[in-house]
Order: structure tokens, then sequence, then C-alpha cells
């Protein structure tokens, strides 16, 4: 109620005074229409008090007519405006989850979604509390005037309604448990049909012949959500059908007693007019007050899942006492790191010590499941160490606020996004003050070597880089919109990096993943200059692309396995010097089929004294995909 008034003050006021006269009017109607007919039975002929009392009735006939039409736009507008209000508080408490973990959890997963159903009509929750005491008047009003003529009877239809209330409260309950409950059901279900709709699934699942099969299982999974519902109102209709039945028989039975009673000369024909009347809208307003209570304990428990999301506390502490974060002159020091996701996870980093010197390049290597993203993750402090700490120029960062580290760290991810935007502002999202602002924009651009690409595109950077809507000034265009590849969207990403390119950390996570191998070559020397006496952290599969890296770290079972120079590691022949060497053997295989025996690999391979690579940095990439 508070969120939807503070949505519209004004608006909740009108509708607030529109639910009292909705309310009232009725009873006001049956007590004027007993005035009426009582005056006209009694044989003191036309007055001017029957005239008044006509009009009164008149007039309440039209309040019925148009106030229920007023209450249809407020009701509207005050919807409108409320959810709008409450997208804008759900979705600035989602902001305020700073790190990653809560988005990984199922189950606040569903509870977004409950909170975002909620959000998209709040109104309709205080609509169906203000239905509550619009019927609470209205039956009031009735019961009033019902014990002016039979207090037995009133205290008999009240009586039946206690039952009524609470099976219907318990009806409530079970409809908003078992929408918590298929949740999840839910949630596979449009996971399957996003994906039978997805353009970025069409080719392969058309390939693989997928569609009969994910068919299926979204089928399967909203039969077993229907079949929950339909045990659901199944329940609803027995127990209701029952109410309404024993509200029939009661509304009988007194309908057969006012009707002998008038002949008996016991009431008048105004009572027998405001019995019938009474009994219609006590009947309507308990039916109507009672479905409005379960609508409001339904829509308050799924309320409920909103103001958990909005309420929830921060998912990171943030410091006590906020420390500044320096300029980094000296470096970041990662001391004796343990981390796991959960207490059911096994460790993903055990006890990592190591230095990230200010102004050098260093570069992270290790298999699948080492460490490399997590420790990235940490950096960037979408998660806390479970142990040990993370230091810049020996401030915690536990002891930073989070927006002011996240300002000094540039980042290409592994995963980036690819937004349904305009070629322009897909590169701003990088740095928002950027937007709108072509030159940096086309700078950065010319930078990751995706210049030429934009520029050719129908509208140029103003093209958007999707097919899923049209653009403002591309409706009916059938050439709207432009889906890029791979490579070109890596390089798009890069941009985005090179707009924070002045920051104090640069973290490059498989930049060149995508990229062909002359791509790669091109990228990776873009990489070089631009990391040219910055610190930047550089995470590759392929070893030649980090090979020129100040510091090499290897990361082996969440541990530091070793750490060196190239040339250092490659004479240490450990971890590093291993994958080196298949990697570029398999490159060798490659070279020696095609161009005979006797090429890169052999005697001058890199396990020489001058550890030489036996190819460019690119050429690895097909080698490790295979």
């Amino acid at each position: 109620m508070a969120l939807t008034f503070r949505a519209s003050p004004g608006h909740g006021a009108a509708y607030l005074a529109c639910t009292v006269a909705v309310a009232m009017v009725p009873v006001a109607v049956a007590w004027l229409t007993k005035l009426v007919l009582d005056r006209l039975t009694s044989g003191a002929g036309l007055s001017s008090a029957l005239v008044g009392l006509a009009v009164a009735l008149a007039a309440a006939g039209v309040l019925l007519g148009i106030v229920p039409q007023i209450v249809q736009y407020v009701r509207a507008e005050l919807g409108r405006r409320a959810a709008l209000r409450a997208h804008d508080e759900l979705f600035t408490a989602v902001e305020r989850v700073a790190g990653v973990a809560r988005f990984e959890d199922p189950r606040f997963q569903d509870r977004l979604r409950l909170a975002q159903q909620s959000a998209s009509a709040p109104a309709q929750t205080a609509d169906s509390v203000l239905e509550v005491m619009r019927g609470t008047l209205t039956l009031i009003g009735f019961v009033v005037s019902l014990a002016v003529i039979s207090r037995e009877f009133t205290v008999i239809v009240l009586a039946a309604a206690i039952p009524t209330v609470l099976l219907e409260l318990r009806l409530s309950r079970r409809r908003a448990a078992m929408v918590w409950r298929i949740g999840p059901i839910e949630r596979r279900q449009m996971l399957y049909g996003d994906l039978l709709a997805s353009p970025a699934a069409a080719k392969e699942i058309r390939l693989f012949g997928l569609g009969a099969y994910l068919r299926g299982r979204m089928l399967a999974e909203r039969r077993a959500a229907d079949a929950d519902r339909r045990r659901t109102d199944r329940r609803e209709v027995v127990v209701q059908g029952a109410l309404a039945a024993l509200s029939a028989v009661i509304s009988g039975g007194g309908l057969v007693w006012v009707v002998v009673a008038a002949g008996r000369g016991l009431v008048t024909v105004g009572d027998v007019a405001m019995f019938v009347a009474a009994v219609a809208g006590l009947q309507g307003a308990l039916g109507g007050l009672i479905t409005s209570m379960a609508g409001a304990h339904h829509q308050v428990l799924l309320f409920g899942h909103y103001v958990a999301v909005v309420d929830a506390g921060p998912d990171l502490p943030p410091p006590d006492r906020p420390a500044p974060l320096p300029a980094l002159r000296r470096g970041i020091e990662l001391r004796d790191v343990w981390f796991r996701y959960s207490d059911d996870h096994p460790w993903a980093l055990r006890g990592v010590s190591l230095f990230l010197p200010h102004g050098a390049t260093i570069g992270l290597v290790g298999q699948n499941g080492a460490g490399k993203s997590t420790l990235v993750k940490l950096l960037c402090r979408f998660y806390d160490p479970t142990r040990g700490a993370i230091l810049w120029d020996g401030v915690d960062l536990r002891d930073v606020p989070v927006e002011e580290l996240r300002r000094r760290i540039g980042a290409v991810l592994q995963d980036f996004v690819t937004y349904d935007f305009s070629a322009a502002d897909n590169i701003a999202m990088g740095d928002l003050p950027a937007l709108g602002d072509l030159e940096r924009i086309r700078g950065a651009a010319v930078r990751a070597g995706v210049d030429d690409t934009l520029s050719r595109l129908p509208r140029g950077y103003g093209t958007l880089l999707t097919r899923l809507f049209f653009g403002d000034a591309e409706e009916g265009d059938p050439g709207h919109g432009v889906m890029l590849s791979g490579g070109q969207w890596q390089r798009v990403a890069l941009a985005r990096a090179f707009l924070r390119e002045e920051r104090d950390l640069m973290i490059l996570d498989e930049p060149n993943a995508g990229l062909d191998p002359e791509a790669e070559h091109d990228v990776h020397e873009r990489l070089r200059r631009i990391r040219a006496g910055r610190t930047s952290l550089l995470i590759s599969h392929r070893l030649g692309t980090v090979r020129d890296a100040d510091l090499i770290v290897v990361l082996s079972g969440g541990t530091v396995a070793e750490q060196g120079r190239h040339a250092d590691l490659l004479a240490a022949r450990g971890a590093y010097a291993r994958l080196f060497t298949l990697q570029a053997a398999g490159y060798a295989a490659e070279a020696g089929g095609r161009d005979g025996p006797g090429t890169a690999g052999g005697r001058d391979g890199p396990g020489t004294a001058g550890g030489e690579a036996p190819a460019p940095p690119g050429a690895m990439r097909g080698v490790s995909r295979r």
C-alpha cells in the first residue's frame, strides 16, 4: 500500500475516496428504496419528502453508473505509476547486489522472477486490500440494515461466513505455495522455449535435429506445472462449490421467511424490499470480501518475494570505515588466498600467494579448472576470499567501496556480453561517459582494429548489432540490423576495454578467443602496445600469447605451481615447459603435414635454451582447440 501511494498520492487518494463511495452507495440505495416503498404504501400520497427520496434514489443510481468508470480509470493510472515505481525500486535493489553469487543461486533466481511479477502489478495487491476495505464497509452497512429487520437471521448469515473465510485463506496459502513450488519447473520450461526461439541456437538445433527433443522437454515441464495447478483448481472448485451451495440455502430460507412474515403483516413491503436487497447485498459483500481477502492474502504472500529482494542486505559486506584506494604504485598482492563457491564446493583456490608488480604484464596460464577465472573474479571483487586477503598497495580490497575499486579496472572478460544495441553504444558500454562521444568511441575501435568493419555497416556506428527489433529509423526496413561474427564481436569487446585503458589495472581474459590466427597475431600486437608500462593481467590457454609477459604464473589445482619469465620456465622443465612443448609439438605436426618434416618444433623448437617459439602467437590457436 505504501509503495502504491508513494507512486501517486493524488491518484491513491482518489481511489480511496471512490472505494468508500462504491462501498456505501448500494447500502444507501437499499435504504432509499425501503423508504420510498413504505411511503407509497402508507397512503399519504405525493409529498415533497417522497419526491426528495425519489431524487436521492435517482442520484444514487447515477453514482452507481459513474463511479465504477472513474474507479477503472484511476485504478489503471495508479497501476501504471505503481508498476513504474516498483520496477525502479526492485532493480535499484538488484543493482546494489555488488557480487555475482546471488545471481548464480537458483533460489534467488526464482525469487527474483516472482518479484518481477509482483513489481509488474503492485497496484493489484493494493487493489485487493482496498477491495477488502470496500467489502467490509458494504458488509457493515448491510449487516446493520438486515439487523433492523431480523437479528437472528443476521447472526446465521455471519456465522456461515466464518468457515468460508477460513477455507478461502487456506486455499490462498495453498495457491501461493503452488506458485513457489512450480517456479523451477517454469524456469526450465522457459529455458527450452527460449532455446527453440533463439537466433543463436537456431543453427545447432537444426543441424543436430534437437527441435523435437527440446519441444518434448518443454511440454513435459509444462504438463508437470499444469498438473500441480490442476490439483489446486480442483480443490478450489470443490470447496467453493460447497460454500456457494451453503450460501444459496441460507438466502433461500431467508426469502421464504420474510415473505411469510409479510403475509402475516409482521413486516412492511419496504421491509421486504430492504430484506431482499440486504440479503443479496450481504451475500454479495461477503463473497466479494472473502474473495478479496483471499486475493489480497495471495498477493501479499507473492509480494513477500519483492520485499525480500528489495530489503535484502548487502551480499558483499561494506567496510565499516571505507579506506581510500590509492593510485597503484607498488602492486597487488594475494596473501594466502583460499576460496570456494560454497561450503559444498571444493576449494577453487588453495593458499595462493602472489604479487602482481605495478607496470608489469602478468601472464596467467593453466588448464581448465585451475582457478584462473576465479582469481579474476576475486580481483574484481565479485566475491571475497574465504580466507586470506588481496591487497592493493597494502590496502585490503574489502576495506574499499566496491564501486571505487571497479572504476580503477578495465577488462575484457571471457564471457563478454553482446548487447542488442547499436555499434557505438556497444563500445560505449565499456565507459558510460563515452556515450554520444563518437570520437572517443571510434578511437577505441581503431585501436581494437574494428573501425573499418563498423564504418562499412549500413548506418555506420549507428547500426544495430541485432535483428531482434527495429531501431528508430529502421521500421519496415528489411535490411535493418547486422549480426557480427565471433571474431568481430571479440574486437568490439576489446574496444570497450580500450575506452578504459588509462585504468590502474587491465584484465584481459582470453582476449584472442574467437580470432583466426592472423587476427589473433594482430590483436596480440595491439595489446602489447596498449599494455606497455601499465599493470595488466593476461589470461590465456595459448601460451604463445603470454610468452612476452614480464611474469608468467602457472596455476594448477588452485595453487601456484610455478612462476617466472618464459625462458626461465622453459629451462625449469616444469608444468609450463610441458604445456608449451605440447602446444608447439601439435603445431609442428600440423605444419609438418603440410610442408614436410624438419619444420618448426624439431631441434629448434621451444625446448631449446633460447626458448624461441616455432611460430607467431596466433599460430597456437588451432592447436589448442584440437
